[in-house]
């Protein structure tokens, strides 16, 4: 048995595939307005939570910054830290469909449509 100390206020330290960086660069190229894509975290689903992907032009207050890339910044928003902690998203295609995955170890279910989760 291990005791784990929670620390809301620490880094998510969510990271991205190279996949996911070369997509999150084409679509801030058709977005020039945009500066990077922010991560949250919403009720909803059948799991309870849903991850939330939005192309920002800058942070909300409490977000935490990751230069993921030289050109690309992404936003974790402050109260999703906790669910996301450890995150890798990746992106990937399978025949015509293209899909952003989230590999988040925090994770205990997940629905069967794959768009919620719980932690």
């Amino acid at each position: 048995m291990s005791i784990e100390t929670y620390d809301p206020n620490a880094a998510a330290e969510v990271s991205m595939t190279d996949a996911a960086i070369q997509h999150v660069r084409k679509m801030l190229a058709k977005n020039s307005d945009k500066s990077g894509v922010r991560l949250a975290v919403k009720k909803s689903g059948c799991s309870g939570f849903k991850y939330d992907i939005e192309f920002v032009d800058a942070s909300s207050p409490g977000d935490q910054v990751v230069q993921v890339a030289s050109d690309v910044i992404l936003y974790v928003a402050e109260d999703a830290r906790a669910y996301v902690r450890g995150t890798e998203i990746d992106f990937t295609k399978e025949g015509l469909n293209s899909i952003i995955k989230f590999n988040n170890p925090n994770a205990r279910d997940l629905c069967g449509c794959g768009e919620s989760f719980s932690v």
